[in-house]
Parts: C-alpha cells; sequence; structure tokens
C-alpha cells in the first residue's frame, strides 16, 4: 500500500489571547505575506485593519442585484398594466403616473435580489462549498473555535520559506507551530 502524496499548505501557529493575535497580525503585516490568514473563535474589533485588508467589494455587488431588482419590478408592472394590457381600475388613469402602485413589488424584488446577490457573490468570494479544507487535518486546529487564536501563513505566498516562515511565527509569539498538509 503506496503512502498518499501531500502538499504542504503552510504553517499555522497557536496565540493564547486576542491582543496577541492582534499584534501578531499587525506584524505579519508589515513583514509582507499576502497569503494568510487569522482564526478566531470570535470577531476581533479592527482586525481587518491590522491585517491590511482591503473594504470589500461586496457593497458594490449588492448595490447592482438591488437596482437589476427594482428595474425588474417597475419594467414587469409597467408593461403588463399599461402597455400590454392596461387596467383600469375605477377610472384611474392607466399610465406612468401609477407608479404608487408599483411601490410594494418594486420595494420586496429590490430586496429580494440584493439578498441573493449578497448570498451568491459570498459563496463565490469565499470558494464555496468547499467539503474539506487542510486546515482540518491540524490537531491543534479544533480548538480554534473554543479558546485559541491562531495564524496561518500559506505555502503559496510568495515570502513563504520553509525554515524562514517558521522562525518568524516563533519570533512573533507564536506557538505550537506545526506544518498544515493537504492530500493530493
Amino acid at each position: 500500500m503506496s503512502t498518499p502524496l501531500k502538499r504542504v499548505h503552510g504553517y499555522l501557529a497557536e496565540f493564547s489571547s486576542a491582543r496577541d493575535v492582534f499584534h501578531a497580525a499587525e506584524q505579519t503585516r508589515d513583514a509582507g505575506y499576502s497569503s494568510w490568514d487569522v482564526h478566531s473563535p470570535f470577531p476581533v474589533h479592527g482586525m481587518d485593519d491590522a491585517m491590511g485588508l482591503p473594504r470589500s467589494i461586496l457593497p458594490r455587488f449588492v448595490l447592482i442585484g438591488g437596482i437589476i431588482g427594482i428595474t425588474t419590478a417597475f419594467l414587469l408592472q409597467y408593461l403588463t398594466q399599461v402597455v400590454i394590457y392596461p387596467t383600469v381600475v375605477q377610472a384611474k388613469p392607466a399610465n406612468i403616473y401609477t407608479i404608487a402602485a408599483f411601490f410594494p413589488v418594486m420595494f420586496e424584488l429590490t430586496i429580494l435580489f440584493s439578498a441573493f446577490t449578497a448570498l451568491f457573490t459570498c459563496l463565490v468570494m469565499m470558494k464555496l462549498p468547499r467539503l474539506h479544507h487542510p486546515l482540518f487535518n491540524a490537531p491543534s486546529f479544533s480548538k480554534f473555535s473554543d479558546d485559541k487564536f491562531f495564524i496561518c501563513i500559506e505555502a503559496r505566498d510568495p515570502k513563504f520559506s520553509a525554515e524562514k516562515t517558521k522562525s518568524f511565527l516563533a519570533g512573533i509569539g507564536g506557538s505550537n507551530i506545526e506544518l498544515v498538509e493537504d492530500e493530493l
């Protein structure tokens, strides 16, 4: 029986507190690493800035989804109730001035399209669904959802070097530094 081929995913370092991982994230950012992530049992205020992450593009996509939703609702109602099949209710005109009657459907489709855009854009941005992540192979990573904090520097980072990255993580206060491998 042959052993499965493995690929190096990166180094995982454990930190004891939110303050420690916050300062370690700042040092990792300042060292010039680009493919790395912080794992915490709860959100840490200011971590995006400490990691040097840019503002998310998700709101732009949601705005576009909302605009498409409101446009779809308006065109659907206008074309069906004014152009194709004019609906005269209690002698009210069937023209653009009846737009107030369109507002509930326009509101609902704006919310619906925005929500679906947010959901599917998030799935694409997070590269989901992913059935297995290499970090699940690390024995210590199971503690991240309880009380531990981790930084993982990935091997695909241009600055990654097996020896230098491990010593860097040890130098910024990381403990239980382990090499994370992924099966091919």
